[in-house]
């Protein structure tokens, strides 16, 4: 049998080897490094669009530059806030307050979420109270928490604790009443005690809705923070803002608003990430159907 026979015998029982050799380029990794480059393109291609459409309004006259100034006018501004360093002196304020409310609420939220969730009781005596808190206006509140504080770091703590607490302490709450009963009822068959059903499954369980609330007190805590700067202060992102408008340094106040936007995407990817790390688990027994 000669070599060429005996090649083809070989090709027709392994057509892979056949196509391995046809197409000797497929197993080059170059796919696996455009597809995510192409799903970043197309995630930021809209961005890239009104950036454009930012640059080019202004500096063709199609709109004033004194209301919306060029794109590169804005960047040029933000450079200029952090060379001279007015933009790290209300950035650290704001940080420290932001941080300091915020998680006054996950603590203050969660072991009352966890606690309401579970003694259905004693929801039914404070859940009257926790609505009308919930749906009263943060910024309302304000001149309240003014009154009751003064107008220093305390009441704009207060106020953004305030205006976290309430989404976190809800969806502790469904988080917990939510938790599959079959769940509870396998740890209660196998003798597990209250405070580790609660550790153990009850947590772990509600984690993924807690974490939701978390997010979105995130975002509550931002948006409170630069409404109380700009109301009564002098300090801190939301006043930069408001004092660049009032003398009428438009660039650097639109660098303000670009940060702060760029500040709540951050905030929210990083925590996406964590829950995706702590909730691993529910989507693997979700995909296996368990």
């Amino acid at each position: 049998m000669s070599t060429k026979t005996a090649d083809a015998q070989v090709a027709i029982a392994n057509p892979a080897l056949t196509a391995t050799k046809v197409n000797p380029g497929a197993s080059l990794p170059i796919g696996k490094v455009l597809k995510p480059l192409g799903a970043f393109f197309r995630g930021f291609a809209i961005i890239f669009i009104i950036i454009g459409l930012w640059e080019a309004f202004p500096r063709f006259g199609w709109i004033d530059p004194f209301l919306l100034p060029r794109f590169s006018d804005v960047v040029t501004g933000f450079f200029t806030l952090l060379k001279t360093g007015e933009f790290f002196k209300h950035f650290n304020v704001s940080i420290a307050r932001i941080s300091s409310g915020f998680f006054g609420g996950l603590c203050l939220a969660i072991p009352i979420g966890i606690f309401m969730g579970w003694f259905k009781t004693f929801e039914e005596y404070v859940n009257p109270l926790v609505e009308a808190c919930r749906n009263s206006s943060v910024l309302t509140l304000y001149p309240i928490f003014i009154l009751l504080f003064g107008i220093g770091e305390q009441a704009k703590i207060a106020i953004i604790m305030w205006g976290t607490t309430w989404v976190v302490l809800l969806n502790t709450i469904a988080g917990v009443k939510n938790v599959d009963s079959v769940l509870i009822k396998s740890a209660r068959s196998m003798g597990v005690g209250d405070l580790t059903l609660l550790w153990k499954v009850i947590l772990p369980a509600a984690t993924p809705s807690i974490i939701t609330g978390i997010r979105l007190g995130a975002a509550n805590s931002i948006l409170i923070l630069i409404a109380a700067e700009m109301i009564g202060s002098n300090s801190g992102l939301g006043f930069m803002i408001f004092y660049f408008e009032a003398r009428y340094a438009i660039p650097e106040m639109y660098a303000g608003v670009i940060f702060l936007a760029l500040m709540g995407v951050t905030v929210h990817e990083i925590l996406c990430r964590v829950e995706s790390y702590l909730t691993s688990w529910h989507e693997k027994s979700i995909y296996f159907g368990t």
